[in-house]
């Protein structure tokens, strides 16, 4: 209601049904580039990234709630601090009630006295908030974003350490021109990669179903094989695999159903037949005993006769 309406008295009818959801409108993703290098820094041509994930723009509010809840689930938790209730001693009262001249004390374990318990102190809790999966995936792919605009995004097409060797890693790093933190992305096996790397103190290591929004935030670079790299080949061939096992297993379980109803058929089957002759054998013996009822009448017949 304006304020004339409210002055005046005027009935201002109130607008029907919900309100209506403001939506802001984020621009189109952006489409990006990489150049693809191998570990000598000699440039394999340009690779094109997907660009919801390394094209959108960056939504600051949930990167900051993803992150906090990410700290927060790393706290430990285990503080503990000792209640009055919970202090050893203070099972006898100071003095007396009255006649000291002093403040009545019921016991000398109270908040306020020294030695005594902590009021309100913390206890052993867990810090964890849940994060819906949509909120964890949009700020991975702001981060990302974030990092591709700055042009902080590098692409290796393998890692091929021999054998672990940290001067090897150094002069890789030298030839790709990295400098600042570096988060290197590796897949499940590539022991001797995560090797080469650890001892370097500017270097994290971390596997691509790992990957989180506060690791690309807390680095200058970030650093994929063709393997790892979001919305690429290593990542299609990763969904083709998980949905090639889930289609054997489908099938599997499919031939185990088969199996087990043409079994139940063929138990019925037999069942059937075995019933069948069953009757066919009562027949066959109340055939043979009318038979030999008719025959003996037959003999009772002549007899009489």
């Amino acid at each position: 209601m304006s304020l004339y309406a409210r002055r005046s008295g005027a009935s201002v009818a109130a607008p029907a049904g919900p309100r209506p959801r403001v939506r802001k409108d984020r621009p189109a993703p952006v489409e990006r580039a990489v150049e693809r290098r191998d570990m000598t820094g000699a440039s394999l041509g340009h690779v094109r990234l997907a660009p919801e994930v390394f094209g959108i723009d960056p939504n600051a509010a949930v990167l900051h709630q993803v992150v906090t809840a990410q700290l927060a689930a790393a706290r430990a938790g285990t503080h503990s601090t000792k209640t009055r209730a919970e202090v050893s001693g203070g099972g006898a009262k100071p003095w007396r009630q009255k006649g000291t001249g002093r403040a009545r004390q019921g016991s000398s374990r109270a908040p306020h006295w020294e030695g005594g318990g902590i009021a309100f102190g913390p206890k052993p809790r867990s810090y964890s908030q849940r994060t819906p999966k949509k909120m964890v995936r949009l700020a991975l792919a702001s981060a990302l974003s974030d990092r591709a605009a700055e042009s902080r995004v590098a692409l290796v097409d393998a890692w091929n350490f021999q054998v672990p060797r940290t001067k090897e890693a150094v002069r890789v790093l030298h030839a790709l021109g990295l400098d600042g933190r570096v988060l290197v992305v590796l897949e499940g096996g590539e022991l001797a990669a995560e090797r080469s790397f650890a001892n370097i103190p500017e270097v994290q290591t971390v596997l691509s179903a790992e990957l989180s929004a506060y690791d690309v935030l807390r680095n200058d670079w970030i650093v994929f094989t063709d393997a790892t790299l979001p919305g690429g080949a290593g990542e299609a061939r990763r969904e083709a695999e998980e949905a090639g096992e889930a289609g054997g297993a489908g099938e599997a379980r499919g031939e185990a159903e088969e199996a087990g109803e043409a079994e139940e058929a063929g138990e019925a089957g037999g069942a059937g037949e075995a019933r069948g002759e069953a009757e066919e054998a009562g027949e066959a013996e109340e055939a043979g005993e009318t038979g030999g009822a008719g025959e003996a009448r037959g003999e009772a017949e002549e007899a009489g006769r």
